[in-house]
């Protein structure tokens, strides 16, 4: 792909699952490549295999190191870093404080930096990985949910505020991806997630279906626009639905 072959890309949390895939896709279109994880091991195993650049460190952090790595300039910003975080409205602070800081200051922190750049040159892209449940929302998991849908609304406000100055923004949501994430969901991701589950590869390839038809929200899963319309227009009958699954889940013993 011409769009992206010699850029600059910086994929965080990307020792695994869908950050690993992305950054193996981009590797395998020609792109300069930044690994980043906090796993130093991780890291460096994915950054050998595509022949990559492994920059450690919280996804907050690692900008001017990354931008350094890459020559000094960044053109393609994956914010893949995230937590989880399950729980309902009685988490412990520092759980709901962890999932606000990763799933959506690290985005903020990010964009922060790169917009001077990229508004001065005209050009640059930020890829936000947000989940299905930006869109809608995930029984079990309130932080994971509120700053999802939080993630999703930096890259809608980014995208309305600067893609007429050049700045290109992707929201992936997936549902279920067969990650160490979905694995970290328990029962919740079982009942909800894992029967339509997909691989990582799927989720980089309806990235780059996106990059190539300049569109914004990247859907691995078509289904979910359906849910997101259902939500929107009959939001008494989703609830209800919802609470439904919830039921059934504390049926299940959780």
């Amino acid at each position: 792909m011409s769009t992206v072959q010699g850029a600059g890309v910086v994929v965080t949390g990307a020792g695994g699952g869908i950050g690993a895939a992305l950054a193996r896709r981009f590797a395998a279109e020609g792109a300069r490549v930044v690994v980043n994880d906090l796993d130093p091991g991780r890291t460096k195993a994915v950054a050998d295999e595509i022949g990559a650049t492994a920059v450690v460190g919280d996804a907050s952090a690692i900008v001017e190191g990354a931008r350094e790595a890459l020559g000094g300039t960044v053109d393609v910003w994956c914010a893949n870093a995230g937590l989880a975080s399950p729980g309902d409205a009685f988490a412990d602070e520092a759980v709901w404080a962890a999932a606000w800081d990763v799933n959506v200051m690290a985005h903020v922190r990010a964009a922060r930096a790169l917009l001077p750049d990229w508004l001065e040159r005209g050009s640059g892209r930020f890829v936000s990985t947000v989940s299905a449940a930006g869109l809608l929302t995930m029984v079990g998991a309130a932080p994971y949910s509120v700053s999802k849908h939080g993630a999703y609304a930096f890259a809608e406000w980014l995208s309305l505020t600067y893609r007429h100055r050049g700045v290109k923004v992707h929201a992936i949501c997936p549902q279920g991806v067969r990650t160490d994430m979905l694995t970290a969901a328990g029962s919740a991701g079982e009942l909800v997630l894992t029967p339509t589950a997909i691989e990582p590869e799927d989720v980089a390839d309806s990235l780059f279906e996106a990059i190539e038809a300049d569109r914004f929200l990247v859907l691995p899963h078509p289904e979910v626009a359906d849910y997101y319309r259902a939500r929107a227009t009959d939001p008494e009958r989703w609830i209800g639905n919802m609470n439904h699954i919830q039921r059934k889940w504390e049926g299940e013993g959780r």
